[in-house]
């Protein structure tokens, strides 16, 4: 009698033993699983966030060129609401508080006030910032973080290398002229983000 109750605990503690091993394998594998996910999308939050910075940096880079040595008749002023799609969150809060405030008041003093000092190169810069302090909410938050957003950046990007390439006299001449490969490096990377986030929306 004694012995078949000892046989009987052993079975019990043989069967809690590998209840216990499979649920730590499986709490392990769960564990696993989490940290590979997070990783991922810890990865593609990453990317997302540089390709921000890059296609804002490229956009700030071909409106100084169009204000130095890209004389072209492209409508270089789509390139403001495309920084303002893709101004990376921080910098765009920042302007969009005191400091931008402050920025756009200077700026809007100049230009009435003292307008044969008001450079011309500042006009784009200018409407930047003012369109960053006044724009309602709606397209500050809504469509800034949103996939309509995204593709209206897409739409600037398409529209700007359309243009740059006929006014370049051809899809070979806009990498062979002296500005041409700059140019054309400059709007290929304003596609980069935005066709990037609507890959992630789409998945």
């Amino acid at each position: 009698m004694g012995q078949k109750s000892y046989l009987a605990w052993r079975r019990q503690q043989e069967l809690a033993s590998d209840l216990f091993a499979s649920d730590f394998k499986d709490l392990t594998n769960a564990a696993k699983k989490l940290a590979n996910h997070a990783v991922k999308l810890g990865g593609l939050g990453f990317g997302t966030s540089f390709l921000e910075w890059l296609a804002a940096v490229a956009a700030i880079y071909l409106l100084i060129l169009d204000r130095t040595n890209w004389k072209t008749n492209i409508l270089t002023g789509l390139l403001i609401p495309y920084i303002f799609f893709t101004l990376p969150s921080i910098l765009f809060s920042l302007l969009r508080g005191e400091v931008g405030k402050w920025i756009a008041i200077i700026a809007v003093v100049l230009r009435l006030f003292f307008p044969r000092r008001f450079p011309d190169w500042l006009e784009l810069p200018g409407a930047l910032i003012l369109l960053i302090v006044v724009a309602p909410s709606l397209f500050a938050s809504t469509l800034r973080n949103s996939w309509l957003g995204v593709l209206i950046c897409l739409i600037i990007a398409c529209y700007l290398l359309q243009e740059h390439i006929r006014a370049s006299g051809g899809f070979r001449n806009s990498f062979t002229k002296p500005n041409g490969i700059s140019n054309t490096i400059g709007i290929i990377l304003l596609f980069v983000y935005p066709a990037w986030a609507l890959v992630l929306d789409i998945l």
